[in-house]
């Protein structure tokens, strides 16, 4: 059973993740063979299948670090890490990953705390939040912070460009050292149209993602890590997760090493040097909203728990609006794109999933409409001729419908 819809695994993959494979790669090595990876963590027996899935996955990707969990009704039942990373470091169930775009809920969950907190107003314009102009395009004023949280804000990567992505040319043509930050991609994509008029169709932006981190930092006061942390991840006791950096000098205690067979010029600095693409060949602080948090996957199954049920981050009224139908983008598969989700209904409840893809990483979350949700984190993305990475989504999909005893120990207390 596939969560997401039939045949579109691999283009949420090009095009729903923080970014596409390089245009601009410029180096390529074989991949080198792998056998079956170590493991740590638990997996009761009832589970079997999942673990089964995962190694089956693994293998022929060359995946050297992943994770998988697996909850039921919010109940974390699997915590597993899969394969090393520094020669020996075996990946732990609580090892970081750079999780890219599966973690857009979490900026939607934060501006609808805003919001709930009678801060914001979901038909502000994005002119009016962050005191935009708008001499390139004055539909820019249409743009409101819902249709940024559903994809309905203009841009359109496939037509122009990924400002997110765009470090070289924004520098150049503003006349800016590298590294460049949010508000050099801001003005350079200010000063040009957009794509499409507001509203008229959903395209996948991860620009109009990291405009409502800007938002959420105008309106609250605080860094967007800061609140995003005080108000949303601490009421759920989950404190490993934190905002990634570029350079592996950079990384967390914790965090795994990422695997790309592609380099490009760094973005860090003006050096010119060629360097690992996710070591510097994109800026990581950049991605904060859209696409640049680091977390584990029982971290990312922990936070789902809030889009359960009114809680201590968000309230009914709330959680309505994230799983809102949205003024246009509902496809022929009857699914949609809410607050941070993929949406589908399914009998009386809904499946909702998420993919996140940037250079050495891939990441799939899925709740589905039965109280089952599981989360997968690979240190490395499909690149040449690797088989789909997208096919983790049918793989634990079918996983979970084979399972026909649920363990009831509760691996929650071990890990928060």
């Amino acid at each position: 059973m596939a969560i997401g819809t039939p045949g579109l695994t691999r283009r949420r993959l090009l095009q729903v993740g923080v970014g596409a494979i390089p245009a601009l790669a410029l180096g390529v090595r074989p991949a080198q063979a792998q056998s079956t990876p170590p493991v740590t963590g638990t997996v009761p027996p009832e589970l079997q299948a999942f673990d089964d899935a995962m190694k089956n996955y693994i293998a022929p990707r060359n995946i050297g670090c992943a994770q998988l969990a697996v909850a039921r009704h919010g109940t974390i039942l699997l915590a597993r890490g899969y394969g090393s990373y520094a020669v020996s470091t075996l990946v732990q169930p609580t090892s970081l990953f750079r999780i890219a775009s599966a973690g857009k809920h979490i900026t939607a969950a934060a501006v609808m705390r805003l919001v709930q907190d009678g801060h914001l107003d979901l038909h502000t314009p994005v002119t009016t939040a962050l005191g935009l102009s708008t001499p390139a395009d004055p539909r820019l004023a249409q743009v409101t912070v819902m249709r940024l949280m559903h994809h309905l804000g203009g841009w359109d990567r496939d037509l122009t460009y990924d400002p997110l992505w765009y470090d070289h040319t924004i520098a150049a043509n503003l006349g800016v050292p590298l590294p460049i930050d949010h508000a050099d991609i801001i003005s350079y994509t200010t000063d040009r149209p957009l794509d499409f008029t507001p509203g008229s169709k959903m395209v996948y932006s991860n620009y109009g993602y990291m405009l409502l981190g800007r938002i959420i930092e105008q309106v609250s006061g605080l860094s967007y890590e800061a609140y995003v942390q005080q108000n949303l991840l601490t009421p759920v006791s989950v404190s490993r997760m934190r905002l990634g950096r570029s350079l592996k000098t950079e990384a967390a205690a914790t965090e795994v090493e990422y695997d790309s067979t592609y380099t490009n010029t760094s973005v860090a600095n003006a050096s010119g040097a060629v360097v690992p693409y996710p070591y510097g060949g994109f800026n990581m602080p950049n991605q904060d909203a859209n696409g640049g948090w680091l977390g584990s996957a029982v971290d990312l199954i922990k936070f789902a728990t809030v889009f359960d049920a009114p809680g201590p981050v968000l309230d009914q009224t709330s959680l309505n609006r994230i799983f809102a139908v949205p003024e246009t983008g509902v496809t022929s598969g009857g699914w949609w794109y809410g607050g941070g989700w993929f949406i589908r209904p399914q009998g009386s409840g809904r499946n909702t999933w998420h993919d996140g893809s940037m250079p050495g990483t891939y990441s799939f979350i899925a709740r589905l409409h039965n109280g089952i949700s599981y989360c997968a984190i690979f240190n490395r993305r499909q690149e040449g001729a690797a088989p789909d990475f997208g096919a983790i989504d049918a793989a634990l999909g079918q996983a979970a419908s084979s399972i026909t005893t649920w363990p009831t120990t509760d691996l929650t207390p071990q890990y928060f």
